[in-house]
């Protein structure tokens, strides 16, 4: 039986790699755009967000558990220092405030109960590599956005709390 959260990655991965030919070479003319490409392939994105939710689903330590993912996919577009924190044998925080915090953190916003415990799970999974305060509200609007639409908030609800909190 699926569950709502084996919905949500499929759909985090499945646009990860339609998107992914675009990643590095945009394109304006949405009326060109073809999804997905024979070229397409799955990213770090992908990679980090299925680390987080398994470790969230399983209570496996977060640095552990995204390091093991990534080592075992490597090469899939990392940041350099994000990479050197992946093969370095020190957990510890480099202080990034890059977007890739936000850009695993959808799972998130489907575990928590509350808006309250998204926020909180949010800032723990971004503190294990991106701590830098914009690293941490990166992930926080994210999973907050998330969790708001899973709930049924409106995009202008939604707007909304991006815009006062963050």
């Amino acid at each position: 039986m699926k569950r709502p959260i084996d919905n949500l990655l499929l759909s985090a991965v499945v646009g990860d790699i339609a998107g992914s030919t675009y990643e590095f070479n945009p394109c304006r003319d949405y009326d060109a755009i073809v999804l997905p490409k024979a070229q397409s392939f799955f990213t770090d994105d992908s990679v980090c967000t299925l680390a987080i939710a398994d470790a969230l689903i399983t209570g496996k330590d977060l640095a552990t558990t995204l390091k093991q993912w990534c080592l075992d996919f490597p090469g899939r577009g990392y940041g350099g220092r994000f990479t050197v924190w992946i093969h370095s044998k020190d957990s510890a925080p480099y202080n990034s405030f890059g977007n890739g915090s936000a850009m695993r953190v959808s799972s998130v916003g489907w575990y928590a109960k509350s808006l309250e415990e998204t926020e909180l799970i949010a800032k723990v999974t971004a503190e294990v590599s991106h701590n830098h305060p914009e690293g941490i509200k990166g992930a926080v609007a994210t999973a907050g956005a998330v969790y708001l639409a899973r709930t049924g908030a409106t995009m202008n609800e939604i707007k909304k709390y991006i815009s006062q909190y963050y």
